[in-house]
């Protein structure tokens, strides 16, 4: 009697933790659900993508402006002026 009762509890707590799991992933399934988590996704990749778009944009201009320098080095236009604007 006592086998069969402890069974009987073992069964409950089962059918029990499969209701809630099943209760948890439905809630998580549902279009408000899913539309939160996009949202929340979209807006932190958002963000991240600006930032590394900006530093882009930064380190393309040092390095145009790194070319420039030696360009103008090569060509010998480089060179400093007096107070008169002449080499």
């Amino acid at each position: 009697m006592i086998k069969r009762l402890i069974w009987f509890a073992l069964g409950v707590a089962a059918g029990i933790f499969v209701i809630k799991k099943t209760r948890d992933y439905l809630a998580k399934s549902r279009p408000e659900a899913i539309a939160g988590r996009v949202r929340q996704g979209v807006g932190q990749r958002a963000g991240s993508i600006g930032t590394a778009a900006s530093d882009f944009v930064d380190r393309a201009r040092a390095a145009m402006a790194e070319r420039e320098e030696e360009i103008l080095d090569a060509l010998g236009r480089n060179q400093p002026t007096d107070d008169n604007g002449e080499r």
